[in-house]
């Protein structure tokens, strides 16, 4: 299958997703990085992004003073 092919095939979350294994494979295999610093860093983003997430769900100060009067 030629890169053309493959382009046309996948949707386009499998092509971001391809594009990621491509790269971080390139990466790895050229020595940028290692498989354990790619795996550290990924857990990092995670779990930035679940605080992030937390917060937003987490009531603000004042919405609980707000509920508490009513």
């Amino acid at each position: 299958m030629s890169y053309e092919e493959a382009s046309e095939v996948a949707s386009r979350e499998e092509g971001f997703m391809a594009t990621v294994y491509a790269m971080n494979t390139l990466l790895i295999q050229k020595g940028f990085y290692t498989q354990e610093e790619f795996r550290a860093l990924f857990t990092q983003w995670v779990e930035k992004e679940e605080t992030k997430k937390a917060r937003s769900k987490a009531p603000t100060a004042r919405a609980s003073l707000c509920g508490a009067a009513g």
